[in-house]
């Protein structure tokens, strides 16, 4: 691992990809839920670096009570594998649990080092702050077992048919991709939605003070309603195509679950760029929110919680931007004046709106290049 590039979170990258562990003989078999997938890979690949596996009683209290491991390395939010009572009643620790996807097939097994009381309630509060069911990521976490699995994993596969196989590239590809490119600051840009004019000024805003921008858009686990990964795959690529320089920007996916936990999970998604090798990250305004739980900049001032020396990438602020008639450009609110009826401002319901009657919105707000991806998806 070169120097130039930051350090994985933890210090080192963690590989807990062995097909040959497939003779395993195992003791149990359970499928994984969607998020469950969603993470075993992502701990597989060394992107939750420095997890090995799924958390432990210490380690979960820990990081609800303080946002760290046991071990004091910074960390947001619980990663487990949970299952119902009867299924852990079946289980004894020591065992090796087989986990199959939900299509029955192979993708690794686990080393039950110890079974532990999933406090659904705590974590709610401490990671969503809300026990409310309209919130999705509560929603999902109550609908899981009642009893954790702790202890490593060994990947046979981390994932069938990976989505994207062109541009699904793990910590250790994308750090020797930017090695190639001589990259030694790389700024990451976590998204769920097409980018629009707004997204694209802070994309490149971020470019002029790093040597590369990864767009790392999120593919797992989202919440009904949002535009299918594929079709945003397509918004992606046509606009690097047409309005990125190629020698400074790469395009990958994120097979991570989207949690909308707001504030810890704006954390955790840096984690994730540090150990894919980025130096800095874009958090935005309401970053990983939903609905009203979490305030505008909440996910930008708990950067400012996290203790010295617990995270080595660098979080890059930025303010809600938009197109000033009277600049003439982007703005904002640190770089021009509010004006009333100045900025070309869109709500998402607007913006749905005109794409389901084939209009495109304004170019000041979107390119047309995206618009007729997603006109072209709402009437399919």
């Amino acid at each position: 691992m070169s120097s130039h590039l930051v350090a994985p979170h933890g210090g080192t990258l963690v590989n807990r990809v062995d097909p040959s562990a497939k003779d395993t003989k195992a003791d149990a078999v359970i499928t994984l839920t969607d998020r469950q997938q969603c993470d075993f890979e992502m701990i597989a690949i060394g992107a939750m670096s420095p997890l090995t596996g799924f958390m432990g009683s210490a380690d979960y209290n820990s990081v609800c009570d303080g946002m760290k491991l046991a071990n004091g390395t910074a960390w947001p939010i619980p990663i487990t594998c949970a299952v119902d009572s009867a299924t852990a009643d079946g289980i004894k620790v020591g065992a090796n649990v087989q986990l199959n996807d939900d299509q029955g097939r192979l993708l690794g097994f686990l080393t039950v080092e110890e079974k532990y009381p999933h406090d659904k309630k705590k974590q709610a509060l401490s990671v969503f702050k809300t026990e409310e069911d309209a919130h999705p990521g509560v929603k999902v976490l109550m609908s899981e077992g009642d009893v954790c699995l702790a202890g490593p994993i060994k990947a046979v596969t981390p994932r069938h048919e990976g989505e994207f196989p062109d541009h699904n590239l793990t910590p250790a590809q994308t750090r020797a991709a930017f090695e190639k490119k001589g990259w030694k600051t790389v700024v990451a840009f976590q998204t769920r939605n097409p980018i629009h004019r707004a997204h694209e000024y802070l994309t490149k805003c971020a470019q002029e003070i790093c040597d590369g921008l990864l767009v790392h858009p999120l593919v797992g686990q989202t919440q009904p309603g949002d535009i299918p990964a594929d079709v945003r795959m397509k918004c992606y690529q046509v606009l690097l195509e047409k309005y990125y320089h190629p020698d400074h920007t790469l395009l990958s996916v994120l097979p991570a679950a989207m949690r909308y936990a707001g504030p810890r999970e704006a954390i955790l998604h840096a984690i994730l760029r540090q150990n894919y090798g980025c130096s800095h990250f874009i958090v935005g305004r309401d970053h990983a929110g939903v609905g009203s739980y979490y305030g505008t900049y909440d996910a930008q001032q708990i950067f400012d919680d996290i203790p010295e020396g617990g995270l080595k990438i660098v979080p890059l602020k930025f303010e809600h931007a938009a197109w000033s008639k009277t600049a003439g450009g982007m703005v904002s609110g640190k770089t021009f004046p509010k004006i009333e009826g100045d900025q070309i401002f869109l709500s998402g319901t607007k913006v749905r709106e005109m794409l389901s009657k084939g209009e495109r919105p304004p170019v000041e707000f979107t390119r047309p290049e995206v618009a007729d991806i997603l006109i072209e998806s709402m009437k399919s």
